[in-house]
């Protein structure tokens, strides 16, 4: 008998069922920290060589061989990364599965590889992190792939989840590598009109897992989006649309824009809503900007998170927007609404 066949064992005769997530609060309030940061910073792309410790602790996948001139080191069950529960049931009944875990210090360890095998059912990768906001997040391969869907940005303690995107049918195990040998190199603008400024790189601690994930046996209505509020910064709401994704993936809306700017927000309700993009035409142009992520909204102050266009001045303009998602998402909808704002 395996150790993952013993688990199970022990799990049928389990007389609770699994404990809800308990960090769905702190999600939320740090997806929409996420979305205020990332209008700011405009991230390029660095490699940047590194020898490489690695320190894990899995099961039931396993550890790749490690590179040449690097060290893997076994670390105790009871040692494992905390915030990364072997089980838990997200907020839509979604129940999830660890399949490995990993960590990586960013002063010395730069990648973990996990190596899982592949049931069909979805993955994601979680990560949380101890160290500072703005420390560089590991890339995510697999099997040797770039997954840029499932990179996270800010460190948090709070547990972050993406969509493993690349997994190809017909492949039996995937093997995950959290690198942060490639790391972004963007800039801050910390003053209006100021100098863009590249941070120093912080040291952090990322403790890295894969999970399966089986989707509700019925899809769960996401609740209602908030209404966009009438002015934000100067800016006032023209036009809204919204609906309710994958049964909605498109809108249209015509405005007149004084300035010759407009401005585009998005929130949304679900589980999933950080994983939706969404990407405008005008008076069909291709805008060129892909907007990825969603805010959430329950309370508090209003994220505000645009992206401004510019437009013909004083002439009425359209705009025609296609939504979409990364990864799976069977029975998990999202709603999604989308302002246009105009000067």
């Amino acid at each position: 008998m395996t150790v993952q066949d013993l688990r199970d064992v022990l799990r049928e005769r389990a007389e609770t069922p699994s404990p809800a997530n308990p960090y769905r609060h702190d999600q939320v309030r740090s997806r929409i920290g996420r979305i205020r940061l990332r209008r700011r910073v405009t991230v390029g792309t660095a490699a940047v060589a590194a020898s490489a410790v690695v320190g894990v602790s899995l099961l039931p996948g396993t550890v790749t061989a490690p590179e040449p001139g690097t060290t893997a080191t076994a670390r105790a069950e009871q040692d494992r990364p905390a915030g990364l529960p072997e089980e838990f049931t997200a907020g839509d009944g979604t129940a999830y599965r660890r399949l490995a875990v990993g960590t990586i210090r960013t002063e010395g360890a730069k990648k973990v590889a996990l190596t899982v095998p592949l049931s069909g059912k979805p993955l994601d990768v979680a990560m949380t992190c101890d160290g500072e906001a703005d420390a560089g997040s590991p890339i995510v391969f697999v099997n040797g792939r770039a997954d840029t869907g499932s990179r996270i940005l800010a460190c948090g303690k709070a547990m972050q989840l993406r969509p493993l995107s690349v997994v190809r049918r017909g492949e039996t195990e995937a093997t995950v590598t959290f690198d942060t040998t490639v790391v972004g190199r963007g800039c801050v603008q910390r003053k209006k009109d100021g100098p863009c400024v590249t941070p120093t790189p912080k040291e952090a601690t990322w403790h890295v897992a894969v999970y399966e994930w089986t989707p509700p046996a019925r899809p769960v209505e996401p609740e209602p989006v908030k209404d966009f509020p009438d002015r934000v910064n100067g800016w006032k709401l023209a036009r809204s649309a919204t609906g309710v994704w994958d049964r909605d993936s498109s809108f249209t809306l015509e405005v007149r824009s004084p300035s010759g700017k407009i401005g585009m927000e998005q929130l949304c309700t679900g589980e999933l809503a950080g994983r939706m993009w969404f990407k405008a035409r005008i008076n069909g142009t291709d805008s060129q900007k892909m907007v990825g992520g969603c805010g959430v909204w329950k309370s508090g102050d209003y994220p505000m998170a645009m992206t401004e266009y510019a437009v013909p001045k004083g002439s009425r303009v359209t705009i025609t927007g296609k939504i979409g998602l990364w990864g799976e998402y069977t029975n998990r909808p999202v709603r999604w609404s989308v302002g246009v704002y105009v000067k």
